[in-house]
């Protein structure tokens, strides 16, 4: 078993969710069930994929979850769940590429690390 806590990758993951959660606290109540929880979800789901694969015994097993933790991570930024909740003025321009950016900084690692495992 692997100590997820020691990655880079998932403190970054953890960070972005941290991120996400600040920048989406002030979005419309009547997004509670929507965009506000579909962003929420995937940013959380890209720190929760690590942690899961780092219990796997398997190293194919660890780089599957891996894959779905760099999944989520694509699916917050290519979904335009973010380009959404900017263009509709819920998320500033500030908030917006902050979370653009510790967004790439994570899918970077992320991928450095899939690809140091397929080796």
């Amino acid at each position: 078993m692997r100590d997820h806590r020691k990655l880079r990758a998932f403190e970054l993951a953890d960070g972005l969710a941290i991120l996400v959660y600040q920048v989406t606290v002030n979005f419309p109540s009547y997004e509670q069930f929507g965009l506000t929880s579909q962003i929420r979800r995937a940013a959380v789901s890209v720190a929760s994929n690590i942690v899961e694969g780092s219990a796997r015994n398997s190293k194919a097993d660890y780089v599957r979850f891996l894959e779905m933790s760099f999944a989520s991570a694509r699916e917050l930024q290519y979904q335009h769940q973010l380009s959404l909740a900017y263009r509709l003025d819920y998320l500033s321009q500030t908030n917006y590429e902050s979370v653009e950016t510790s967004t790439e900084e994570t899918l970077k690692v992320l991928a450095g690390l899939i690809r140091s495992l397929r080796k």
